[in-house]
């Protein structure tokens, strides 16, 4: 299928990383505002089937080292072909693309990001068009339900503009639509695990009031792709038992993560970033963080540039976040989750959350509470932890009522109880090391003793209990 193709196409290099001292040309990322990939239907006679279009510099005529902008449009045709598929399909763009050696592709929609290996590159794989090619023969092998398809690459920034602007309408579109339907009232969740080869214990739950962490996957889109391909990456997940309303937690859904991650995952709380939080793999758009000293959340969105209020950046808190664990107070998240009214829902929605970049709390403003908008901090607000609690205060932000709750518990039972909480807890005793997983222990009391050598002649060392 792949003959004319100069590098190696399989299964195996997927969750291939492209190191940017390895890479020849990145795409997309970080650097380069506007980017996109977009899947539209269209009516059969506007399509060449199997066209494949450069619009701009291709690969072999682009510095080695630098980034370009980069559109990729995929538009397909066929009598069972529908607008409800254009998202199914377009995810599909991130799974094939990593079949490709030296090919990293990460994230979705507006926020993609490619890098080619300079080895790859020296391999001859120094045009869109062979991309394209992957793409096609992929799609037609896989999808047989498109009749025709054609591939248009754009790293022309003008003509790119037109296509973002496209995009994010279109993106709009097919959120909103999903926004009417609560996870009460459907049988069925779904599965996606387009993201496994990079995460592999990572299983994204997708219901009408959580989207796919990637926010490239709503429930409609889970339906539709689950139809055509029942045996494929995104799949039916039956509810069953509803265990825990607030928190979100259902035995089809354990029973689903277990088998997928092959026992790793044995539990998941769909709406909690706490006990047992679903799962992250690498493509979310967004960070929901824990700051202890504020009993609250922060948001941060992969496009912010800036440190955050913690002191944190992005990168360095998705290093906490990614890779299919379950770690408390670092939860991937959507754009589309923060607008469901079960965002967060078990640990207190909004009035738990105190910081954001102004630009994310500006888009999400029909969706905060207009009582917790103003209170909720921004970097153009505060820079430091102790700034922040501050400004919670003058803002009277609802947490700051917790802070006063929770005060008055600690008095009540003051040295009488502490908790130590972490994923990993490690013990040596006896020669042997145990590792405690998800551990939480409870203790009345927690005492800190240097532990000294007894001195010469054998007697006790003071401070030492005696048996």
């Amino acid at each position: 299928m792949f003959e004319q193709i100069p590098v190696d196409i399989g299964l195996v290099h997927e969750g291939e990383r492209v190191r940017k001292n390895d890479m020849q040309v990145e795409l997309g990322g970080p650097a380069e505002p506007e980017k996109c990939e977009i899947v539209l239907v269209r009516p059969v006679d506007a399509i060449t089937d199997g066209d494949i279009s450069i619009v701009g510099p291709d690969i072999g005529s682009m510095e080695e080292g630098k980034h370009y902008p980069l559109g990729i449009l995929v538009e397909i045709a066929g009598a069972k072909v529908e607008q409800d598929l254009e998202g199914v399909i377009e995810r599909r763009i991130h799974e094939y693309s990593n079949y490709i050696e030296g090919f990293m592709h990460l994230n979705q929609r507006y926020d993609i990001w490619i890098r080619l290996s300079k080895k790859s590159f020296k391999k001859g794989l120094n045009s869109f068009k062979y991309i394209g090619q992957v793409m096609l023969e992929l799609f037609r092998n896989e999808l047989p339900i498109l009749e025709k398809i054609q591939i248009t690459f754009i790293t022309d920034p003008e003509k790119l503009k037109l296509l973002y602007r496209e995009a994010l309408e279109r993106y709009e579109s097919r959120d909103a639509r999903a926004r009417g339907l609560l996870d009460r009232d459907v049988d069925v969740f779904y599965g996606c695990a387009l993201c496994q080869s990079f995460a592999p214990t990572h299983i994204c739950v997708i219901t009408p009031q959580r989207y796919a962490n990637c926010g490239a996957i709503s429930w409609f889109d889970g339906r539709a792709a689950a139809g055509i391909d029942p045996k494929g990456p995104i799949y039916e997940i039956v509810k069953d038992e509803c265990l825990d309303e607030e928190k979100g937690e259902y035995t089809g859904v354990n029973e689903s993560a277990k088998k997928r991650s092959m026992g790793e995952i044995n539990r998941v709380y769909l709406y909690s970033a706490f006990g047992y939080p679903h799962t992250s793999c690498g493509c979310f758009e967004g960070i929901a963080f824990y700051i202890p000293e504020a009993d609250g959340f922060g948001i941060v969105l992969r496009g912010f540039r800036d440190i955050t209020v913690n002191g944190l950046a992005f990168s360095t808190m998705a290093d906490s976040t990614a890779g299919g664990r379950q770690v408390d107070g670092f939860h991937g998240i959507s754009i589309e989750y923060m607008r469901s009214a079960r965002f967060l829902h078990a640990d207190g929605g909004y009035e738990r959350v105190v910081w954001m970049p102004a630009e994310t709390r500006e888009r999400l403003k029909d969706f905060i509470p207009p009582s917790v908008y103003p209170a909720i901090a921004t970097e153009k607000d505060v820079k430091t932890i102790p700034e922040l609690k501050s400004f919670l205060i003058n803002l009277n932000h609802p947490v700051v009522q917790k802070w006063k709750s929770d005060e008055t518990a600690a008095r009540a039972t003051a040295d009488r109880t502490a908790v130590l909480s972490a994923g990993d807890i490690p013990i040596t005793a006896g020669g042997y090391r145990i590792i405690l997983k998800n551990a939480k222990i409870t203790a009345e009391k927690v005492i800190i003793l240097p532990v000294r050598a007894p001195p010469p002649g054998g007697g006790e060392h003071r401070g030492a209990q005696k048996k």
